[in-house]
């Protein structure tokens, strides 16, 4: 099947997102034939990149008083890492999407995503446990579009026993998290924003956040 060269999927449109004074130039990719967002990959973006906003994120979180971090695979990982390493903490906590042999007794939390197919799960090993209940927590991920996964990983934490003081992302992407997140939005320490886009002609606009709510 070929592309149209003048529908908005062909224009190769960039978004240039604010990260904390850092530009960076994500591409818009189209999730549907009307309507796309701008990606990051973080793990695309180089180490570098992972350092910076693992110190700007850490710089944010640490008023909190964290004890430990949580991070959702696969992107949230290398945030967890870096925001650990900035925090001078050692241990952190990853919680698992697929059903590895060692988490055949896990904790679920079942979740849905806007830039993954179908119903997803969080898996938290038991033996991590220790490490969150009666702990301060931060959670991290790269974006929180939707908010479902957010909202999976702080319940998550809390049936462990863990006490989530904050979420850290490098990207807020619209505004629908909010309503999904509930009173648990105030949590959210963020880097930037970046908008979601509709088709007009042969590019993409964003969509006023406005007409979201």
């Amino acid at each position: 099947m070929t592309t149209d060269s003048a529908s908005p999927a062909a224009s190769g449109q960039t978004w240039p997102a604010d990260v904390d004074g850092l530009r960076v130039d994500l591409p818009i990719v189209p999730i549907k034939p009307d309507f796309a967002i701008s990606l990051m990959m973080v793990i695309d973006l180089g180490v570098k990149f992972g350092e910076f906003v693992g110190q700007r994120l850490a710089d944010k979180l640490r008023p909190l008083e964290p004890d430990v971090v949580v991070g959702a695979a696969t992107l949230g990982i290398p945030i967890a890492i870096e925001v650990s390493r900035a925090l001078g903490l050692d241990q952190y906590v990853i919680l698992q999407k697929s059903p590895k042999v060692h988490l055949q007794d896990a904790l679920v939390q079942r979740i849905s995503s806007i830039t993954s197919k179908g119903e997803q799960r969080l898996l938290l090993d038991r033996r991590m446990i220790p490490l969150l209940a009666g702990r301060r927590v931060v959670v991290v991920d790269d974006v929180v579009a939707s908010g479902s996964s957010l909202k999976g990983s702080i319940e998550l934490v809390r049936s462990a026993g863990g006490h989530v003081v904050g979420v850290g992302v490098i990207l807020t992407e619209a505004r629908e998290w909010q309503q999904a997140l509930g009173p648990d939005s105030a949590l959210i320490h963020s880097l930037g924003h970046i908008p979601q886009f509709r088709a007009t002609g042969a590019a993409w606009a964003p969509i006023p956040e406005t007409f979201l709510a």
